[in-house]
C-alpha cells in the first residue's frame, strides 16, 4: 500500500510519521487510506492478537451515527461538541447531525495536526448549519470550552461527545473531572454520549497491552463498571451501558457481545 503524504499542517506543529498514531491506526481498521506503515503495523499487531478488532472499530462507529441521529432527532439536540474526532471518515458526526436537521451546529476538537489539516479541509457542513473544528487537548477541558464558546450557544442544550477517547486518559479521577468540567458548562437538558474499549475479554486485553508498548500514545481498558461512573448524574437513554452493538440496534437477529461500552446520557 503507498504511503499517505500528510497534509500541510496549518498551526506550527509537525506532523510525527515515526511513530503509530491512535487517529491513524484507527483510520486503518475502519478501511481508511490517511494513514502511514507504522500506523498499520501497529494495528495488524493488535488484529492479530484480537482479530475482533476490526468489527468492533466499525460497530463503534456504527454506534455515533445510532446516537447522533438520536440526539438531532427524538432529543431535539442542535449543537455537538464532539472531542477526540479523529480523522474524517464517511457518516461523520455533522453528516449524521445535519441530514436529521440541517441546521445543526457542530464543533470538532482534536490536538493532531494531520486531524487538523484534515478536518479542515473535508468538514464542510449544510449552509444552514455551522461545522468548525478546533484544536485543541482533551486533558484540558477549559480550553475546549473557551474555543467552543466562540461558535457554540453553550447556554442552549449541547450534546457532548466522547468515542473511543477517553481511554487515552489512564487515571479515572482524571477522567472523571474531565468529562464533570465539560458538562458543567453546559444547561439542563444537555446529552453525554459516551463509548469506550473495556477489558472484557483476555484477548483483547492482551492486544491493548501490545498496542501500549508501540509507541502509541497509551490507550487504558477500563471495565462496564468504572465507565458508569463517567454517567453519575445523568439519566440514561435506554438501555443504558451496554456493548456497542446492543444500544437500539437496527440489524435483524441478537447482536454480537464485543469488548467495547457504550451509552447516552441527559443531564437533569
Amino acid at each position: 500500500m503507498a504511503e499517505t503524504a500528510p497534509p500541510p499542517a496549518t498551526d506550527g506543529t509537525k506532523i510525527d510519521t515515526s511513530v503509530p498514531h491512535s487517529a491513524r491506526i484507527w483510520n486503518y481498521w475502519l478501511g481508511g487510506k490517511d494513514n502511514f506503515e507504522v500506523d498499520r503495523l501497529a494495528g495488524e499487531q493488535v488484529r492479530e492478537l484480537f482479530p475482533a478488532m476490526i468489527e468492533t472499530a466499525r460497530e463503534s462507529r456504527a454506534f455515533l451515527s445510532r446516537a447522533v441521529r438520536f440526539l438531532a432527532g427524538e432529543a431535539g439536540i442542535r449543537q455537538f461538541l464532539d472531542v477526540g474526532t479523529g480523522l474524517p471518515t464517511a457518516d461523520n458526526t455533522h453528516q449524521v447531525a445535519q441530514r436529521v436537521n440541517p441546521q445543526s451546529r457542530v464543533v470538532y476538537v482534536d490536538n493532531d495536526p494531520m486531524v487538523l489539516a484534515h478536518a479542515r479541509a473535508l468538514l464542510v457542513g449544510s449552509p444552514e448549519g455551522l461545522t468548525r473544528y478546533i484544536h485543541a487537548d482533551l486533558h484540558d477541558p477549559q480550553a475546549v470550552l473557551r474555543q467552543a464558546d466562540e461558535h457554540l450557544d453553550l447556554s442552549q442544550p449541547v450534546a457532548v461527545l466522547l468515542f473511543g477517547v477517553m481511554g487515552h486518559v489512564g487515571d479515572d479521577d482524571e477522567a472523571v473531572a474531565i468529562i464533570r468540567a465539560l458538562l458543567d458548562a453546559v444547561p439542563s437538558g444537555s446529552y453525554l454520549a459516551l463509548s469506550d474499549g473495556t477489558d472484557t475479554s483476555a484477548a483483547v486485553v492482551e492486544s491493548h497491552r501490545q498496542y501500549n508498548e508501540s509507541g502509541a500514545l497509551p490507550y487504558h481498558l477500563r471495565s462496564p463498571e468504572r465507565i458508569a461512573r463517567f454517567f453519575d448524574g445523568l439519566e440514561l437513554v435506554e438501555p443504558g451501558l451496554v456493548p456497542f452493538t446492543h444500544w437500539r440496534p437496527e440489524q435483524d437477529g441478537p447482536p454480537a457481545d464485543l469488548d467495547g461500552y457504550c451509552a447516552v446520557g441527559r443531564k437533569p
